[in-house]
């Protein structure tokens, strides 16, 4: 069993460094909030082959946000990899009245998390191996994907 730990970061650089080891830890499921998800690099190489590695072992990867436009805009590469692996991603919206959570997080597997105590700075921790650390962020995660619709249909149709 791996010992906890908690790092902390201040910086872009930082949190790029921790989602990375987030990822890379990743076995079962990712959840991720951010009200627009510009500061995980979903559109990245190396985190588009993080993330295909991971789905292709099965993994599931669920991805709630205030609005889709910064991914939709920038990162190309996400919207192949939900049109490829539409069976492990799924994505969904707040509602207006959510809009105001500022918070930022992902969730491994119930055991990791790399949090961001506020989504306008990267000053925030990622632990490891730290179940503790992951249950308030685990219910507000919960909370929020089951007030949020589906948003980001791998096509048109959303078939």
């Amino acid at each position: 069993m791996q010992e906890p730990v908690t790092t902390r970061f201040d910086s872009l650089a930082g949190f790029g460094a921790q989602l990375r080891a987030c990822l890379a830890a990743a076995r079962a499921r990712i959840d991720l909030f951010d009200p627009d998800c510009a500061v995980f690099a979903l559109g990245a190489t190396d985190v588009d082959a993080a993330l295909r590695a991971f789905l292709k072992g099965g993994g599931v990867l669920r991805v709630a946000m205030h609005t889709p436009a910064h991914i939709e805009r920038h990162f190309p590469r996400f919207q192949r990899l939900l049109r490829d692996y539409s069976h492990g991603v799924a994505c969904r919206a707040t509602p207006r009245a959510l809009h105001g959570l500022t918070d930022s997080f992902c969730i491994v597997d119930d055991v990791h998390v790399l949090r961001r105590f506020h989504s306008d700075h990267m000053r925030g921790e990622a632990a490891f191996a730290s179940p503790g650390a992951v249950d308030l962020p685990r219910h507000r995660f919960d909370a929020i994907w089951e007030e949020s619709a589906v948003t980001l249909q791998p096509t048109t149709t959303g078939l």
